[in-house]
């Protein structure tokens, strides 16, 4: 059952967002509703929560649905970005999982950690959404996100939700967004990447420093790891490298043997580094 705490319509303030196509309540009239440290469904104003909780620490307030028929259920992905799983419901959403946590900026992420509930300014029913994902950056910032499978419109009931959740979101410093799926390529490369970003192959078989130094210019990718040392021990350091950005490469091409790989952005290796040795 949900209680709803929000003032009566008389007593608070409806905006329209950018796009003109709803009304949306004020930031205030927003309740937050999530699942605390013991487990226990706490709800709170909008506005108090997202200054008092870590949402990205948060267990998922509800469960991701197990729909009949369907050939991909719930499951986890291990995250190199906190060294936790994070739950997801769809193939769409553990490929968001795989950018978000590949992201050298990101330092936090969690499954469905709260869910909003608001009065509608037109039909006066309160109205709930539970947003799929949240990622914390390390300067602060933070994102809420639903990731779905196609690049269609969304449904009214999502517009309406997302139109809540923009303005909601930007009246605290948040950022909400429905994150589209990745052109074909990069979803396959990053996929075959995500394979090495566990911690074991930044410097298996003691090769991280001579992999980094093969590419200390730009250089074909296979003729770089036969540089390095004996291909099949190089190639995993090299994969995990590219992985946290320590080595950088077109991702919108296939990648394979003549993929000129390039020495990667400093931010890749700070985050990395910190959440290895921590």
């Amino acid at each position: 059952m949900i209680i709803d705490s929000s003032q009566d319509r008389a007593q608070i303030g409806w905006s329209a967002p950018a796009s003109g196509a709803f009304r949306v309540p004020e930031a205030g009239a927003v309740e937050a509703e999530f699942a605390g440290v013991d487990g226990t469904v706490v709800q709170r104003r909008w506005v108090e929560a997202t200054v008092a909780v870590r949402f990205e620490q948060l267990a998922p307030v509800a469960v991701f649905p197990v729909v009949p028929g369907r050939r991909w259920g719930p499951g986890w992905w291990w995250s190199a970005t906190t060294g936790r799983h994070v739950m997801h419901g769809s193939q769409a959403m553990c490929m968001q999982l795989m950018v978000l946590d590949r992201d050298p900026q990101v330092v936090g992420l969690s499954a469905r950690p709260v869910r909003l509930i608001w009065r509608d300014p037109d039909s006066g029913r309160a109205l709930t959404w539970v947003p799929q994902l949240f990622a914390r950056y390390a300067d602060g910032r933070a994102l809420l996100a639903d990731c779905p499978a196609a690049t269609a419109p969304a449904g009214d009931r999502a517009e309406r939700a997302a139109a809540v959740l923009e303005a909601a979101c930007a009246a605290v410093g948040f950022t909400y967004r429905r994150l589209m799926p990745p052109d074909k390529v990069v979803a396959a490369n990053v996929r075959w990447l995500a394979g090495y970003r566990h911690p074991r192959h930044r410097d298996a078989g003691g090769l991280e420093q001579a992999v980094l130094e093969a590419f200390a210019a730009e250089r074909p990718l296979m003729a770089g790891a036969a540089a390095a040392g004996e291909v099949l021990t190089t190639l995993p350091v090299l994969y995990h490298a590219l992985w946290n950005g320590r080595l950088a490469a077109d991702l919108t091409r296939p990648l394979g043997e003549h993929t000129l790989v390039t020495p990667g952005p400093a931010a890749g290796d700070g985050k990395r580094r910190e959440q290895q040795e921590s």
